[in-house]
């Protein structure tokens, strides 16, 4: 193993795609070289963080492995995301996740780095049964109210799928539809595929949000999506409400309507 050098010991342990057999990585292990044992550090906090991570997918599975027990195939996670905005549509997804689908970190959405949300929305995009969203706009919530709005988006984007589910996992929401559900609290971070749901729904909303800051530049839509931080209650104060895409039935932008 000495014959070797650190270069070549860190394209076994961290570039080759073939699996490390247990004799050269107790091999590699003895070797007293301080580079190579820098090398060996890292490979095990590695592993152990990609064990932690499929011990958190496995866990985040259990509702879809209990219903797959059940012999039900074809399990939808639903979500949205945009509850809370003073501007732009909440956005709802299903997706419908196949058996054998594995992806290491996923879970809720707001838990994950832009960069990380947009490689997960491709993968989940790219490999899942069916997939599909509902946009419903600023002037749909404000004559329903975000609840009923939030349920309208969920059915629509249910039915909308290619396949026809046979049980529903929504995170903390009841749907009057024909199909058994089951209702999770805090189901982004407890479900699978309500965690894909929560991906799919905030990278659309976030796009959608970016264009809008392209549109109307002076309110920074792309930066605060939406929700009412300072900088985008200074832009209502100085340049009013945008009628298509402002909830005028939120506070404060009812309020600033009426002055």
């Amino acid at each position: 193993m000495s014959q070797l050098t650190i270069k070549q010991i860190e394209q076994l342990l961290f570039k080759d795609e073939t699996e490390l057999s247990e004799e050269l990585f107790t091999k590699i292990k003895t070797d007293d070289r301080k580079g190579v044992q820098k090398l060996v550090d890292r490979y095990e906090k590695q592993l152990q963080k990609e064990q932690a991570l499929r011990e958190m997918f496995l866990h985040m599975s259990t509702y879809e492995a209990n219903l797959r027990n059940k012999g039900i195939e074809w399990i939808a996670g639903v979500d949205e995301v945009g509850r809370g905005p003073l501007a732009g549509p909440v956005v709802c997804c299903a997706v419908i996740l196949p058996k054998d689908f594995y992806l290491a970190g996923l879970t809720d959405s707001k838990k994950l780095s832009k960069e990380k949300r947009e490689i997960f929305y491709h993968v989940i995009m790219k490999e899942a049964v069916s997939v599909h969203t509902s946009v419903i706009s600023a002037a749909m919530i404000d004559k329903v109210n975000i609840y009923e709005a939030t349920k309208l988006g969920m059915t629509e984007a249910i039915e909308g799928l290619a396949v026809k589910p046979e049980h529903l996992l929504i995170d903390a929401m009841k749907l009057p539809i024909a199909i058994p559900q089951t209702s999770i609290i805090k189901g982004d971070a407890t479900s699978i595929s309500i965690a894909a749901s929560s991906v799919v729904a905030k990278v659309t909303r976030d796009r959608y949000m970016e264009e809008l800051g392209k549109t109307y530049p002076n309110y920074g839509f792309e930066r605060h999506m939406g929700y009412g931080t300072k900088e985008h209650l200074l832009a209502i104060e100085r340049y009013g409400v945008i009628l298509e895409e402002h909830r005028m039935s939120f506070s404060p932008v009812k309020e600033s309507i009426a002055k």
